[in-house]
């Protein structure tokens, strides 16, 4: 199996490439920045899994589809690149660009990567086109861009799982929030500067009380969810979103 990552250096991606190494795939992990891309092979190569990297820009069409190529067979597509997000702020005192920037590039860069993996799956007669979001279309105030950008996405993910069904490709989307391993400071101060440790600590005592089960999900949890999606199990599943966020109460 050939797993692509985009955006696959960060938390969430470093957590699902060696999930889908231990299940077995070889896995191509997409992003800007060599360094870190070599480093997670590597550490994924020393486990006894087989990795490859390549730098690139998610939004470039040319780009990603020349590495599709490069690839040949493509199992799973899984876009996690970061789209520009900003919270914190009432949606009347945003400005436009800041409000429709995560719903352009979000849009832009799923397309670009769905597209390069579904030509080739649609020749396979199968395969699985993953996509990430907050699932902050639903009842999500000050959540800024983020709302708007996840609706868009969920639409375009049923929109292709319709269009691509026929051909045997799956597109799935799953609905991942508050990681706590993820919510460092420096993460959080990108989209909203006043956060600081001790607004931290409280974020993550939150957001565990907010869960039907008192317990926020893990990297490891979205990790082996996301490559249970993708295993003969999950044949059944098209068209729709998983929420994996634990489920908010409110």
């Amino acid at each position: 199996m050939n797993t692509i990552i985009y955006g696959a250096a960060g938390g969430i991606g470093t957590a699902v490439a060696e999930a889908f190494a231990r299940s077995g795939a070889t896995v191509h992990l997409c992003g800007r920045t060599a360094e870190t891309l070599d480093a997670l092979a590597a550490r994924i190569r020393e486990q006894g899994g087989k990795a490859e990297t390549a730098v690139l820009d998610a939004y470039d069409e040319a780009a990603v589809e020349a590495h599709a190529a490069s690839v040949g067979r493509i199992d799973v597509s899984l876009n996690l690149v970061p789209r520009g997000d900003v919270q914190g702020i009432p949606i009347i005192d945003m400005s436009v660009e800041d409000l429709t920037r995560a719903v352009a590039n979000g849009l832009a860069t799923n397309l670009v990567t769905a597209r390069a993996a579904a030509r080739r799956m649609a020749g396979q007669g199968e395969g699985l086109i993953l996509a990430l979001d907050s699932g902050s279309a639903h009842n999500s105030p000050m959540m800024g861009s983020t709302g708007p950008a996840d609706a868009a996405l969920d639409t375009l993910v049923r929109n292709l799982a319709l269009e691509l069904g026929p051909q045997g490709v799956r597109v799935l989307g799953i609905w991942v929030a508050g990681i706590l391993e993820t919510l460092t400071i420096e993460k959080l101060q990108t989209v909203n500067a006043g956060i600081d440790d001790n607004a931290l600590q409280g974020i993550h005592a939150s957001l565990d009380g907010l869960r039907m089960l008192r317990r926020s999900p893990r990297l490891a949890d979205i990790a082996e969810t996301i490559v249970f999606l993708a295993s003969p199990a999950a044949r059944g599943l098209t068209g729709t979103w998983i929420n994996a966020t634990g489920m908010f109460t409110s």
